[in-house]
């Protein structure tokens, strides 16, 4: 969920002229569904701490309030308005919304494994939180799962990019993390996917029985 119009090196020098405030917006900007690369701006911001041009520790503390507010915001946003526009939305794809109503179902019975592990994913960094608002997840367990979330993440990506930055370029890292977060999503959407094909399928064989 990043702009390619915004490359690495622009990335880097917004980084060097605002600092922590890049840090803190970009991941934070991302999780309200904006199309920045809030991972690859934690990432240069990580690698500028490993060489001493930032603090590690400000670095990590503002990607985790830049992930929980952002994630905070979201849920809130899911809550007040996002079904009825998600309705909208899904009639212009001819889905019902009692098939809404089911994904809801799913989502809410796998709510806190979906908020702690959206983070990792880009997709879900963006959409977790407001379908958790909107699947009325209960507010607590959501910010717990959020901020548990955000700082398992938030210490992965800059501690990741403190250590490696000393031995790799930042573009291979940059690189390497993208193909990661592509093969998750991947193996997550073969995970949801099949389970949901074997079941229309036994639906049909089904009906074609009766």
């Amino acid at each position: 969920m990043s702009l390619e119009l915004i490359s690495l090196e622009n990335i880097q020098e917004v980084a060097h002229t605002y600092g922590y405030w890049a840090v803190f917006l970009g991941i934070l900007l991302e999780n309200l569904g904006i199309p920045l690369p809030g991972e690859t701006v934690t990432l240069v911001g990580g690698f500028l701490a490993g060489s001493d041009e930032l603090n590690f520790w400000l670095v990590l503390g503002d990607a985790i309030m830049g992930a929980v507010i952002g994630g905070t915001c979201g849920y809130w946003i899911g809550r007040a308005s996002g079904w009825p526009f998600l309705v909208k939305v899904a009639s212009i794809f001819r889905i019902s919304e009692v098939r809404l109503l089911t994904i809801k179902d799913q989502f809410s019975q796998n709510s806190a494994k979906a908020v702690f592990f959206g983070r990792f994913l880009a997709l879900l960094r963006v959409f977790a939180a407001p379908l958790a608002g909107i699947a009325e997840m209960p507010f607590g367990k959501f910010f717990l799962y959020n901020f548990l979330g955000a700082v398992a993440w938030a210490s992965l990506m800059v501690t990741l990019a403190f250590f490696a930055g000393k031995i790799i370029s930042l573009e291979q890292l940059v690189a390497w993390v993208g193909q990661f977060a592509i093969a998750a999503l991947l193996i997550l959407a073969a995970l949801i996917i099949v389970p949901l094909w074997l079941e229309s399928r036994q639906v049909k064989e089904a009906s074609s029985e009766e």
